[in-house]
């Protein structure tokens, strides 16, 4: 009996294998796990690519911001392709045409016309920023679901080492520990998919809300200078 126990405990893994431990799985929890493993490299994957956007945005608004108040004429900074392209441009874009469309019929009526180009540049200001942060809500649903989707599979797994209790007639925990094991492997990759979610989207929710107050100061700005120039007319 010691020898055999021995042998047993020799051949018992000495730590936890996520591939065997995926292959072992029912085929549900295996679903559950390829489900939650793939919407993991989708958050990944956006995770990264709009930090990266974030940046290459934060610099060229920048930028153009500081060109934009030097410039004599500002038409020429908002036609220019990669111009097109930031969001201050655009904002800056939408403004200018309001301008042009307010002032083309003289007589110019003054608080219609600082009335309408502040709501275009606010409006416009807000559509970028729903635009930024419409990928963002797939960080929230994996964030809120993922976990869930995990206990699914783990919950099944569950059911099914009792009912591999049931049909072995034992309730020894060699019978059920493979099982429940595999079980809750799934809640683990559910948790890995949905950590990293929440805190990306929060994260990003509050770069997105500030580059949003960026670009309403912009505008402010140039409602100011425009408005300036309505009073010159």
């Amino acid at each position: 009996m010691t020898a055999s126990l021995l042998s047993l405990l020799a051949a018992a893994p000495t730590r936890i294998d996520p591939l065997e431990l995926f292959l072992d799985a029912d085929i549900v929890v295996q679903a559950v796990m390829v489900g939650l493993l793939l919407a993991s490299v989708w958050v990944w994957t956006i995770i990264v690519s709009f930090s990266l956007r974030m940046g290459k945005l934060e610099r060229g608004s920048r930028e153009f911001e500081g060109d934009f108040w030097d410039a004599e004429e500002f038409d020429s900074l908002t036609t220019g392709r990669a111009r097109k392209d930031l969001p201050s441009a655009r904002v800056a874009a939408a403004g200018l045409g309001e301008w042009k469309r307010s002032t083309q019929h003289p007589p110019v009526d003054r608080d219609g016309t600082r009335q309408r180009l502040a709501s275009a540049m606010e409006s416009q200001a807000a559509k970028e920023a729903d635009d930024l942060s419409e990928r963002l809500n797939f960080l929230a649903t994996v964030g809120s679901v993922a976990p869930f989707v995990g206990l699914f599979g783990t919950v099944w797994g569950i059911m099914n080492s009792f009912f591999q209790i049931g049909m072995q007639e034992s309730s020894s925990l060699a019978v059920v520990a493979p099982g429940i094991a595999e079980a809750l492997f799934a809640t683990a990759i559910g948790l890995f998919a949905a950590i990293p979610a929440v805190i990306a989207y929060n994260r990003f929710s509050h770069r997105v809300n500030r580059y949003e107050a960026r670009l309403q100061r912009f505008a402010d700005k140039f409602h100011s200078a425009l408005s300036r120039e309505l009073d010159k007319a």
